[in-house]
């Protein structure tokens, strides 16, 4: 994996004055971002604790991988620009990216691309795994139990001391995410599993293995496939978010790579996180009826309502998701591609789209349609049921999760996750006897 050429620096100290005691605390500056007051010493100079609910304030550790302003609509996978990613890259090149730092050489591109080809299928033993699971589970359910039990599978890659077994982790887990995500959603719908094939892509490999069936012959729509492909992009890693977090603080404790990817899963599953764009496109599907926008869109006005509309505006882009552009464009080319835009489902889509971007309250707002708007009806377009949008998402995120596991497993400064809380329960009292209670 990737060491970065830039480091850390001490630019100051911040006093802090806790009753008559004054405390000197480092200021740590990054190569691109706001200063970071260091705390690590506040506990055994100040008897105290910061109280940070939801960590929005605390920097946990320290990365080389993802940079996000909000502010200024910004994100930048090791310095580079999505948008440039996007445009002019695939995912298996920005999956290089993430893990070593660099875009990689025309010879490395085609090695890594040879690498993770190889590791696609799975273990022939796996496919019993999906009979435990009821036809109507949901594919997350069934990515956390499948993901977390290929620890049992792959023995050689457990060992997170060992730098080439890390590697080899890595490379199945990218590898072998779309197999899995694939095989859960043909076990939903009752047909038989697909085998990748070694002459497709990452995208096009997936899409076979998700809608082709063994009666015909299947050919990947190339225009569907890059959409897809530039899907995965955009998601494939946010900096420290829930789900990535999660993912450190499993790993930790020095849990082998699937147990924590699966951890990365369950997190992800929530619908605060990624299951945003499920919760989008129901939305959609409760407003039904593009004569029903301006009621809903009224609603959202009205903060008594209690209502707010899914899929716009963003926690943490407080101008406009550099994300979401690039999504529209891929929705539109989608959807032109494939003829479908009398679909009512996408005229209530594009509608809101149309109001949200000429409202002026939506404008004053910043409430802009964001990525899971868009992906979401992108991925129904696609053909995906909705219970496997979250699923693609995690496919998408796999890749960034690994490479902020495997930074944190280098890093000499890192150690086990161990928050501390402001205690607001009962003080000591002297257990009182059952009789006299």
């Amino acid at each position: 994996m990737s060491k970065t050429p830039f480091a850390s620096k001490l630019t100051g100290k911040a006093t802090l004055v806790l009753g008559n005691k004054s405390i000197e605390l480092p200021v740590i500056r990054g190569s691109v971002g706001p200063d970071v007051i260091d705390i690590r010493k506040l506990y055994a100079e100040g008897n105290a604790f910061t109280y940070d609910p939801g960590f929005v304030s605390t920097a946990s550790c320290e990365s080389a991988i993802t940079y996000v302003d909000g502010d200024e609509g910004v994100l930048l996978y090791r310095g580079y620009p999505i948008e440039q990613l996007a445009e002019h890259s695939d995912f298996i090149e920005v999956c290089y990216l993430l893990l070593h730092g660099e875009l990689p050489s025309a010879d490395k591109l085609k090695s890594f691309r040879s690498q993770i080809t190889r590791h696609t299928m799975v273990h022939e033993q796996i496919s019993q795994f999906f009979r435990g699971f009821r036809r109507d589970a949901h594919p997350m359910a069934v990515m956390c139990g499948v993901v977390g039990a290929l620890s049992a599978f792959y023995h050689d890659s457990t060992d997170i001391n060992d730098p080439q077994q890390r590697t080899i982790a890595s490379h199945r887990m990218i590898a072998k995410m779309p197999t899995i995500a694939a095989m859960a959603y043909k076990y939903s719908v009752g047909q038989p599993f697909i085998y990748p094939r070694n002459e497709l892509n990452y995208s096009e490999n997936f899409l076979r293995m998700c809608f082709a069936v063994p009666a015909e012959d299947y050919k990947v729509n190339p225009v569907l496939a890059r959409a897809l492909d530039r899907i995965f992009i955009l998601h494939a890693d946010h900096e420290q978010n829930a789900s990535t977090s999660t993912v450190r603080l499993a790993g930790s404790s020095g849990a082998n790579p699937f147990a924590c990817i699966a951890a990365g899963i369950a997190c992800l599953w929530g619908p605060a996180h990624g299951g945003a764009n499920e919760a989008a496109l129901r939305m959609l599907e409760e407003i039904g009826d593009v004569k029903r926008v301006p009621e809903y869109v009224a609603r959202a006005k009205d903060k008594s309502s209690g209502f707010r509309l899914m899929g716009f505006g963003h926690r943490v882009y407080k101008n406009y998701d550099p994300r979401a552009k690039v999504m529209q464009q891929t929705c539109h080319e989608v959807l032109d591609e494939l003829g479908i835009r009398n679909d009512p489902l996408l005229q209530v889509a594009m509608e809101l789209e149309h109001v949200a971007l000429n409202d002026q309250y939506f404008i004053e707002k910043k409430l802009y349609p964001n990525i899971d708007f868009y992906a979401g009806i992108t991925l129904k377009a696609l053909g995906f049921p909705t219970s496997m949008f979250t699923a693609l998402f995690a496919l998408a995120r796999t890749v960034g999760w690994i490479a902020q596991w495997a930074e944190m497993i280098e890093d000499p400064s890192q150690k086990i996750g161990r928050p501390r809380q402001l205690y607001v329960g009962a003080p000591h009292r002297e257990y009182i006897a059952l009789h006299k209670r």
